[in-house]
């Protein structure tokens, strides 16, 4: 099972970060191993295309430290699992206070996991499938601060309406701009982020 419990570089003059992560200790360990690597597990694709789901109109923070309790509830994503969830489960979650307790997203997690294993049936991979549209390329990215990030783009747009049309929920653009920084599609380190260096140019 995938791991998020890594250890927080100490506050330092000589380490730059991007700005987003501030010090909070979780924040800061997630963007230092984590955020922009990519990503080729599908189990580990589909818990960040739930978690990036589940942030809508929320802040990132608050679903980061809600992750451990999606994966109590959602069988730590394994996928079939959670396709295999009944309308009961679901409303059994919507009284467990270790995740997003709304109803929509809690449905869309269950439905979103047959979707995924619908596309990996005729695909091959989530994974497979996600990583043609850059060619296996990372997209490398030049912003010099937070505010040179986009909120979305024309190939986060067309992900999203090809996630939508093979039944996917909660996968706007904006979402999965989000998901594709999450995942390592692109790399929005800022160029003076520490990180950044450490990053492939390829998957």
């Amino acid at each position: 099972m995938y791991s998020t419990r890594f250890p927080v570089m100490p506050p330092s003059d000589e380490i730059t970060r991007c700005s987003w992560c501030g010090t909070d200790p979780l924040y800061v360990a997630y963007h230092d191993h984590e955020w922009g690597r990519p990503v080729h597990d599908d189990q580990h694709l589909f818990e960040m295309l739930t978690l990036e789901g589940a942030q809508a109109g929320l802040s990132w923070i608050t679903v980061l430290r809600k992750r451990e309790g999606y994966r109590d509830a959602f069988c730590h994503f394994d996928i079939e699992a959670v396709a295999a969830m009944t309308p009961g489960d679901e409303e059994r979650l919507r009284g467990f206070e270790g995740i997003v307790r709304n109803r929509l997203k809690i449905s869309s997690t269950v439905s979103n996991a047959k979707a995924f294993l619908k596309l990996q049936e005729e695909m091959g991979s989530f994974s497979e499938w996600y990583w043609a549209h850059t060619d296996g390329q990372v997209i490398q990215n030049q912003p010099q601060s937070l505010g040179d990030l986009p909120a979305s783009t024309a190939l986060s747009e067309q992900i999203s309406k090809e996630l939508k049309r093979l039944g996917f929920r909660f996968v706007g653009p904006t979402i999965i701009y989000a998901f594709m920084q999450a995942t390592g599609m692109v790399n929005d380190h800022v160029l003076s982020c520490f990180v950044r260096q450490e990053m492939p140019k390829t998957t």
